[in-house]
C-alpha cells in the first residue's frame, strides 16, 4: 500500500518510548503559515492584524483551539479596534464537533470576548453578521438548549452565505455547522451530503484551504461515504503539516476504507507534532489528543497482527498520569485502549480481569466511556463462563444506561445500551439459552447499525454484528454466521477478526470459494505489517 507521509522517517519504536524521529520533524513556535493552509478572510484591520487573523483561522479550521485563540487574542493587541478578533476567541472556544458542550469557563470567556465588541463600532454589515452568529451560542439564559443553540447558529451562518455569495469562508464556517448539527440516527446523510456540495464548489477556487479539506473528510466520515473523503485525506496532511489534527484526520477515512499501513503513519506524524507542541510549549501534562492518536494507532496495529506494538501503546498509556484537559477525549481512550487490545485478541480471562483507570480519574463524568470497562469485563467473564462476574457488568452498564437516559444523553445511552444487549447475548450463551442470545446479540447488531460512531473513536471496540456472526458460527450456524460477518465487513472492511472468521465460516458452509477468498485476504493482512 503506498504510503502518503513522505515528510517524516519514522521508526516502528515511536510508541514504545525511543521517538527516535523526533529529531527529524520540527516546526518554530512562530508558525509559517505555508503549513497551516491557504486562508484569506478579510475584516476591517490593519495589515498587521489582518496577517495574524488569518493564520488564526487557519488554526481554527484545523481545530487548533488553543493556539487559535492566542493568536487572535494577538489580533486584537496589534489592533485594539479589530472587533474580528474577538469573535475569533469566541468560535476557538465553540468546539461543535466535539463530545462535549463548552463548560462554564470556556462559555463565560466567550461572553467576556463578545463584550468588548460591544464597546466598538462594527465597521461593516457582514461583520456585524459574524458576530451576532456567535453571540447565538453564547446567551446569557443558561435554560437555552445547546442543541438549539447550534442550529440558530447554523441558521445565521446559512444567511450570511446567501447575502454573501462570494465570501467563501461564510460557506466553509456554514458546511461545518450543517455537520455538526447532523443527527447521528439520519442515514440519508442529509446533512453530510450538502456541506460536501458546498465544500466542493469552494475547493474549485481554494485548492490549499485547511477547512474545506478537513471537513470534506468530516463530512465522509461514514461507511456509505468514506470513498469520497479519500482525496481530502491525501490532501490535508500536505496542506497544513504544522498542525497535529491535520496530520491525524485522514485516518478517520483510512480506517473506514481499512487502510491500515496508511492510518498508522497518519498517526504517528500526528503524535510527533503533538509532542513536539509540548516541548515548544514546556506543557507538564499530556496533550488529551495524544491519546486520541494512540488509541487510532493501536486499533490499526491490532488489525495487522501487530501485537507486541499494540502492546507497547498499552504499556504508554499506563505509564502517563495526568493528561491535559481531563474531558471525553482522555476518557474514550483510557477505557478504550486497554479493552482493544484484550478483545481484539479474544483474551477473554484479560477482557474480564481490566479495571477502570486510573482510578483517581472523573470517571463520574463519563458514563459513557467508563461502560467500555464494563463491557469487556462482562464479554470477557461470559465467555470465560464467569457468570456472576458478568452479571455484575451487565447491572453496571443498566446503571450507566439508565443514567445517561435521565440527564437526556440518548446517543450514549444506546452506544451503552449497544454494549449492554451483547453482554447479555453471551451471558445466555453461556448458559445454554440459544435462541436468547441470538436475539439479543442481533437487537445489539441493529441497535449499532442505526447510529454512528462519535469522532472521538475509530470504531466500536468490536463491531456487534461481528459479534453475531461469531455467536452463530459458535452456535454451528455457519451460513448465517458468514452473512453476517459479510454483512459486518461492508461497514467496517478488512477488519482481522472479521475476516478470519468469514474464512472459517465459508469453510463450513461449504463455499470453497470464499473460503479461499477470505484465507487469501487473510493472509495478505498479516503479511502487510512492513512499512512500504
Amino acid at each position: 500500500m503506498k504510503t502518503f507521509i513522505t515528510m517524516i522517517t519514522i521508526t516502528v519504536t515511536l510508541f514504545a518510548g525511543t521517538l527516535q524521529a523526533d529529531e527529524g520533524h520540527h516546526h518554530s513556535g512562530a508558525f509559517d503559515q505555508e503549513k497551516l493552509g491557504k486562508v484569506n478572510f478579510p475584516v476591517s484591520c490593519t495589515p498587521m492584524a489582518q496577517a495574524q487573523f488569518n493564520q488564526a483561522v487557519a488554526m481554527l479550521h484545523s481545530f487548533w483551539y488553543e493556539e487559535a485563540e492566542k493568536t487572535f487574542r494577538q489580533v486584537t493587541v496589534a489592533d485594539p479596534d479589530c472587533g474580528m478578533g474577538y469573535w475569533g476567541v469566541a468560535m476557538s472556544l465553540y468546539h461543535q464537533l466535539w463530545a462535549t458542550p463548552p463548560v462554564a469557563t470556556e462559555l463565560q470567556k466567550g461572553r467576556e470576548a463578545l463584550q468588548q465588541v460591544r464597546k466598538q463600532a462594527i465597521k461593516t454589515k457582514r461583520e456585524a453578521a459574524y458576530l451576532k452568529a456567535i453571540e447565538s451560542l453564547y446567551q446569557i439564559d443558561e435554560k437555552a438548549d445547546y442543541g438549539a443553540r447550534k442550529l440558530a447558529y447554523q441558521s445565521a451562518m446559512e444567511r450570511i452565505m446567501t447575502q454573501n455569495p462570494d465570501d467563501h469562508e461564510a460557506a466553509v464556517f456554514y458546511a461545518l455547522a450543517l455537520i455538526s448539527t447532523a443527527s447521528a440516527s439520519d442515514k440519508t446523510f442529509a446533512n453530510q451530503k450538502k456541506a460536501l456540495r458546498i465544500l466542493q464548489k469552494v475547493l474549485e477556487h481554494e485548492p490549499d484551504h485547511p477547512g474545506v479539506t478537513h471537513y470534506i473528510i468530516h463530512s465522509s466520515d461514514y461507511p456509505e461515504l468514506a470513498g469520497l473523503g479519500l482525496d481530502a485525506a491525501r490532501a490535508y496532511t500536505r496542506i497544513a503539516p504544522a498542525v497535529p489534527h491535520a496530520l491525524h484526520m485522514p485516518s478517520h477515512i483510512f480506517i473506514r476504507l481499512g487502510h491500515w499501513q496508511d492510518a498508522i503513519q497518519s498517526n504517528f506524524a500526528a503524535y510527533h507534532a503533538a509532542k513536539m507542541h509540548a516541548r515548544e510549549n514546556a506543557l507538564t501534562e499530556t496533550w488529551d489528543q495524544q491519546l486520541h492518536y494512540m488509541d487510532y494507532t493501536i486499533y490499526a496495529y491490532l488489525q495487522i497482527g501487530e501485537t507486541e506494538k499494540a502492546r507497547k501503546i498499552l504499556q504508554q498509556l499506563q505509564s502517563i498520569k495526568k493528561v491535559r484537559p481531563e474531558n471525553t477525549t482522555t476518557a474514550y481512550a483510557y477505557a478504550a485502549i486497554p479493552a482493544r487490545y484484550a478483545i481484539e485478541r479474544a483474551q477473554w480471562d484479560e477482557a474480564a480481569g481490566l479495571d477502570v483507570n486510573p482510578s483517581d480519574f472523573p470517571w463520574q463524568q463519563f458514563g459513557w466511556c467508563e461502560a467500555i470497562t464494563h463491557f469487556a469485563r462482562g464479554l470477557g467473564a461470559a465467555r470465560v463462563g464467569k457468570m456472576t462476574a458478568a452479571q455484575n457488568s451487565l447491572q453496571r452498564l443498566e446503571t450507566l444506561r439508565d443514567s445517561d437516559r435521565t440527564a437526556n444523553k440518548d446517543y450514549t445511552a444506546d452506544q451503552i445500551e449497544i454494549q449492554r444487549l451483547a453482554v447479555a447475548a453471551w451471558v445466555a450463551h453461556g448458559k445454554g439459552s440459544t435462541a436468547n442470545a441470538v436475539k439479543l446479540m442481533r437487537a445489539s447488531a441493529e441497535l449499532e447499525d442505526s447510529t454512528e460512531k462519535d469522532n472521538v473513536t475509530p470504531g466500536a471496540i468490536i463491531p456487534a454484528r461481528e459479534l453475531l456472526g461469531e455467536i452463530l458460527l459458535e452456535l454451528k450456524r455457519p451460513s448465517e454466521a458468514l452473512q453476517e460477518l459479510e454483512a459486518s465487513l461492508k461497514r467496517t472492511p478488512n477488519r482481522h477478526n472479521a475476516i478470519y472468521r468469514a474464512a472459517q465460516a465459508a469453510k463450513l458452509a461449504g463455499d470453497q470459494l470464499k473460503a479461499d477468498h477470505y484465507e487469501q485476504q487473510y493472509q495478505q493482512l498479516i503479511t502487510s505489517n512492513q512499512f512500504r
